[in-house]
């Protein structure tokens, strides 16, 4: 209770650019249809608690190339607003798996096998304005 009082005195502005994120590979070249495991860590770099609105009806994602999670499907977005809540100095770790395809809908939708070469795997906050994120890239072989 005392926690959640505290984050709401802190500014959606300052709270925003307390979080960091970050996306990482356990190793940065893999096989044509070998998984790719990535972790995407939040970070709040204040010692006290806040919490950062969200919009969109989504928290967080995960791009491949700039396809939210590897699939070119339209994503309607919503007028929903919601919040993440982190603890002063809390790290939120979340592990994933790209499966090294992507998703092509149409008639009819299909999964297509990466070619080698160079993917770039982002991660962010879904937060208003300026998007909270990072980036890193790998190669498939």
């Amino acid at each position: 209770m005392f926690g959640r009082r505290i984050a709401s005195l802190v500014p959606q502005r300052v709270a925003r650019v307390a979080v960091s994120v970050s996306v990482t590979t356990d190793r940065s070249t893999y096989a044509v249809g070998e998984p790719v495991e990535f972790t995407i860590a939040f970070t709040n770099r204040l010692p006290v608690p806040i919490t950062v609105a969200t919009e969109g009806g989504r928290l967080w994602g995960w791009t491949v190339d700039g396809y939210l999670e590897a699939s070119d499907e339209p994503r309607r977005l919503s007028a929903h607003r919601d919040s993440v809540e982190f603890r002063g100095f809390e790290t939120r770790r979340i592990v994933r798996t790209w499966d090294g395809r992507f998703k092509r809908t149409g008639s009819p939708t299909r999964w297509i096998e990466a070619d080698p070469g160079e993917y770039e795997i982002a991660a962010y906050l879904a937060t208003a304005g300026d998007s909270v994120s990072d980036r890193t890239t790998i190669r498939l072989h």
